[in-house]
């Protein structure tokens, strides 16, 4: 599918070069539209291993992308997400890219991003590997949370940031707190690079 939504959608890709070639990394972004991991896919020099919604896994179609592109499953109503953790630490372990959406879910609107999990800092700082930051604009107009197809007279704009290293924290014991505040910085470069807002967080 990836020359297909080249051709049709994405239209600009820059830091392209942030991506390692090889190695553990965490890519995060922001979260408007189901296109958004279809356009990094198509795009990204490497395999990257979303966390995905478990309802995805009721749609046949979804069910068969996730299953192709070796997307995890995530079951956003259980509490015990250990088995979910042990699935991301084991990817990186291994030298893979995980995806991840921190808002968790998509936004409601074009301009404001959710609240982030503190997920992400979690797993960049628990595995010590780089956060990689990238900004999409442009899906929102070719699918939103209240379509159900996509608009082909849009155009999708990709910015890959320099990756975040937390250095500092790698031998350093933090709480939730902790990893909701370095989650949050994640975040407020995410806003830069997709020209969103990031109300959450006041450096």
């Amino acid at each position: 599918m990836g020359p297909f939504v080249r051709l049709i959608w994405v239209k600009k890709v820059t830091g392209l070069e942030n991506i390692p070639m090889k190695g553990p990394a965490i890519v995060a972004f922001n979260h408007q539209s189901y296109f958004d991991f279809i356009c990094f896919i198509a795009v990204t020099p490497r395999n990257i291993h979303y966390l995905s919604a478990e309802k995805f896994l009721k749609n046949p179609i979804w069910r068969f992308l996730l299953k192709i592109t070796g997307q995890i499953p995530v079951i956003r109503k259980s509490r015990d997400k250990r088995e979910l953790h042990d699935i991301v630490y084991q990817h990186l372990s291994e030298g893979k890219i995980i995806g991840i959406f921190p808002e968790g879910t998509r936004a409601d609107d074009n301009t404001t991003m959710l609240r982030a999990y503190p997920g992400v800092a979690r797993y960049a700082i628990k595995k010590k590997v780089p956060i990689i930051p990238v900004g999409i604009v442009g899906a929102f107009e070719v699918l939103s949370r209240h379509e159900n197809f996509p608009k082909f007279k849009k155009i999708v704009e990709i910015k890959i940031g320099i990756p975040i290293y937390f250095y500092e924290y790698h031998t350093v014991k933090l709480n939730k707190r902790a990893f909701s505040v370095l989650a949050n910085k994640v975040m407020t470069e995410i806003a830069s690079l997709s020209g969103k807002i990031y109300p959450h967080y006041n450096a």
